[in-house]
């Protein structure tokens, strides 16, 4: 983030930017405002998502997450098949130790698959979302908040475990965001009608959307 003067704002970055991981997806324009410079972007928010890891993280466009926020994913896990869950094979590897043995370290029992956040989502600082749990478009998860199951798009949750306070818009206006899905318009098409996205103007939104669904479209093989 650039202030008017030309001041660099270090610790608020595009994650998209500073996070190259195979098992990390992130949509533009999403940022992390944390309070200190990372040199490990992708090892903070999500410790323990490895390149070996069966699940992915997927967070989606013009997301906004705070200071201290965590993605605990299906590889943070102990099997509960047998008496005790400590990871025993962890600390036996050696010289003999071969590729599918380290594979099967993360064949966990019960895997929650893959942790997906949706668009213009707002996390709260030092937020806990857990291992396969999916965040609809436009929710808010409070701060400290530990989430642990499914939030619905548009919902402001909060709590541990985080339950549901309010939704924001009412169903009509929900679904009419979830249709438009204003943040996949070309850049310019956002930056045109941002008073109207930032207040709630769900009309002049409509129209814009209509125009776009009118406009004829390219052929991608002359493009």
């Amino acid at each position: 983030m650039v202030l008017p003067d030309g001041t660099v704002i270090k610790t608020v970055v595009h994650l998209n930017q500073v996070i190259d991981h195979p098992r990390i997806s992130i949509g533009d324009f999403t940022y992390f405002g944390h309070l200190e410079e990372l040199e490990d972007y992708a090892g903070y928010l999500a410790q323990f998502l490895f390149p070996l890891s069966g699940e992915r993280l997927v967070i989606g466009k013009f997301c906004q997450i705070a200071h201290g926020v965590r993605f605990i994913t299906s590889s943070a896990n102990h099997s509960m098949r047998g008496f005790s869950t400590y990871p025993f094979a962890n600390f036996m590897m050696n010289e003999a130790t071969t590729a599918d043995d380290m594979k099967a370290l993360f064949d966990v029992a019960d895997r929650k698959g893959d942790t997906v956040v949706g668009n213009d989502v707002w996390i709260g600082t030092e937020a806990v979302v857990m291992p396969g749990v999916t965040v609809g478009d436009g929710a808010i998860i409070g701060a400290r908040a530990v989430v642990a199951r499914d939030v619905p798009p548009y919902t402001v949750i909060a709590g541990n475990p985080a339950k549901p306070v309010k939704k924001r818009f009412d169903d009509q206006v929900t679904g009419a965001l979830r249709d438009l899905r204003w943040w996949d318009w070309p850049i310019e098409t956002i930056q045109a009608n941002i008073d109207a996205i930032s207040g709630a103007d769900i009309d002049t939104l409509k129209r814009v959307g209509d125009r776009i669904d009118a406009a004829p479209k390219r052929d991608s093989k002359l493009s």
